[in-house]
């Protein structure tokens, strides 16, 4: 619309130019700032004429006593001053420009505007804006070329060689967004409904879903059992139930690791040196396997927990093959006075899919890592019993009798603020996708083929003469004793690694596992969760074989002494020989998530 069309009338006015009276006796109030005053007079507008919105524009009107001939005559020092075209000023604190009049326009219809304040305003909000972009929005091969390099290199490995740790596994790519998404900024300290900082409404949600789905995971009823997922790792949570439940040099019991234990559950090395927190921050004693069978002595285990009268007894371990006997435990644990603890870690899997013992039947606290057979993100979560105790039994801290378990705010305040700071958002939300994963029909068939494939690998080597602790497997691991071959853990470990195979030594029972471990833990999920079945277990078996082979002849040419042994794996043909086989099976199923 052009204005001098409209009955619409603008009024500006500096201050050295009075405006008119005549024109603003009825118009609204003006609003002003040091130098100008501003005006809008609608009263000359007919009421029956709509007018659309239009942008405004500011001009200093003509001066109606002095046209441009009389000023150039009468003021020849104006003539020769260069006036400024442009000038800058504020209304209400933001930035505008004014406009002078050339002589050859005519009317405000005939001139455009020469600015526009929220226009003015979002180019250098733009401008700000392409700062933050610019360290911000960078893709990663352009932000760090050099990491980028290496974290390609990692993908390309993961696909192309044979995962057997069995500690190890691939996760979906809806817990890979969720890890590396915006929820890694917000800082949470505290629990849901009870934060130390403000802006955790959705976080709380988040964390609250992820209660729900851990306790519906593991059949759990929430008036009898509550969950802290908030560690870090299993190691951080089992601290965190020892530094909740014990006094400093308090006692606690635990597999022992030459046995398959945890570190986290207490260890000393042969000469003495405590080697985990666990055991210099509280007295650990261990029980351990028959060194026969491999199996866990329960009557010794009895024995001595009766003699050491630990405040906590722990199940569970990081590498035995076998079923617990939980039942036992609970008997050893009130003849005691002991809490029972479940580190399920390894077979967390199988307990929410059933197909193992469940835990949860006997103990008062479990623990777990979420990255394992779960399928989920690196980190630990906790598990405590909570209501009315079906055994009465001693008080941990006060020798008193006590009907109610007392775990929950032990164990909450010695994860946040005793051990920890600021839970990763980012991870509790990756484990609540992981979880919803578990209570699935198709989590339950992969466990299932997980324990399939676990036990065509014992049987495919056992076949070939090899030596299992305990003779097979009852879950998602094994455990290889290589020394009836005459090889260390340590050097097999390694011709592997060449041939693009992962596992790991592990101590045997009975070996000098400090210094040189006589074993290799092998384990399952993680190419069941690229596809393998039992006839591709086969095929690894074989794999397995070769290379100790090869370790065997390289150790015969060139000793047992690393440094020597690697030496003769250089330039190797039959490194590359199964090398070349590896990479041909292991790229022919899929890469969960990273589109290979």
């Amino acid at each position: 619309m052009d204005f001098s069309q409209s009955n619409l009338s603008l009024g500006f006015h500096t201050h050295s130019s009075p405006p008119n009276p005549h024109a603003i006796e009825s118009a609204c109030a003006p609003i002003a700032d040091d130098s100008i005053s501003f005006q809008i007079v609608s009263n000359l507008r007919d009421p029956s004429h709509s007018l659309r919105s239009i942008p405004l524009q500011l001009l200093e009107p003509e001066n109606s006593h002095n046209t441009t001939a009389s000023a150039t005559a009468t003021d020849p020092i104006e003539d020769d001053v260069e006036r400024p075209e442009e000038e800058q000023f504020s209304i209400l604190g933001y930035p505008m420009c004014l406009k002078r009049r050339r002589d050859c326009e005519s009317s405000l219809s005939s001139s455009s505007s020469c600015f526009n304040p929220p226009k003015r305003i979002s180019i250098e909000l733009e401008a700000r804006r392409a700062v933050v972009r610019s360290w911000a929005n960078q893709p990663l091969s352009v932000a760090d070329p050099d990491v980028h390099e290496i974290m390609e290199k990692e993908k390309v490995r993961q696909f192309r060689g044979i995962e057997l740790i069995a500690s190890e596994n691939f996760v979906c790519r809806a817990v890979m967004e969720a890890l590396g998404s915006h929820l890694t900024n917000k800082y949470s300290e505290g629990m849901p409904g009870a934060r130390y900082y403000g802006g955790n409404q959705y976080i709380d949600q988040i964390e609250t879903l992820c209660w729900e789905r851990a306790l519906a995971a593991f059949h759990l009823d929430p008036e009898n059992w509550g969950v802290n997922v908030q560690p870090y790792s299993c190691t951080s949570a089992n601290f965190a139930v020892y530094t909740g439940l014990l006094l400093h040099k308090d006692r606690i019991m635990g597999l022992d690791s030459p046995s398959g234990g945890h570190l986290s559950h207490g260890y000393y090395t042969p000469s003495g040196k405590k080697v985990s927190g666990a055991s210099i921050f509280f007295e650990s004693f261990p029980y351990k396997v028959n060194p026969i069978t491999g199996y866990i002595d329960y009557d010794k285990l009895e024995e001595r927990a009766l003699d050491y009268r630990p405040k906590i007894l722990i199940c569970g371990g990081s590498s035995y093959p076998r079923e617990w006997d939980y039942a036992r435990f609970r008997q050893i644990a009130d003849k005691c006075g002991a809490v029972l603890m479940c580190d399920m870690a390894h077979i967390s899997g199988l307990v929410a899919a059933k197909e193992c013992l469940s835990p949860f039947d006997y103990c008062d606290i479990v623990t777990s890592t979420t990255h394992k057979s779960l399928r989920g993100p690196r980190g630990g979560i906790i598990f405590y019993r909570k209501g009315k105790r079906l055994r009465k039994r001693m008080s941990l801290c006060q020798g008193e009798e006590n009907d109610h378990f007392d775990f929950e705010d032990r164990i909450n305040f010695a994860v946040f603020p005793s051990l920890q700071g600021g839970p990763h958002n980012n991870h509790i939300a990756a484990l609540a996708i992981a979880l919803k994963q578990v209570a699935t029909p198709e989590y339950k068939a992969y466990m299932q083929q997980v324990k399939k494939n676990a036990q065509t690998l014992a049987s495919a080597l056992l076949r070939r003469k090899c030596r299992l602790v305990t003779g097979g497997t009852d879950n998602h691991l094994l455990l290889w004793d290589l020394r009836t071959l005459c090889l260390t853990g340590k050097n097999f470990e390694k011709v592997c690694e060449i041939c693009q195979i992962t596992l790991n030594k592990s101590a045997i029972f009975g070996d000098n596992g400090a210094i040189s471990p006589g074993g290799v833990r092998i384990g399952t999920p993680a190419m069941t969760s690229r596809g393998c079945l039992e006839g591709d277990f086969e095929t690894i078996a074989d794999f397995l074989l070769r290379a100790a082979q090869i370790a065997s002849i390289v150790q015969k040419e060139h000793g047992k002494l690393q440094k020597d042994f690697l030496k003769g794996l250089q330039n190797n043909k039959d490194i590359v020989e199964l090398r070349n086989r590896v990479e041909n099976f292991a790229t022919q199923f899929a890469m969960p998530a990273l589109d290979c």
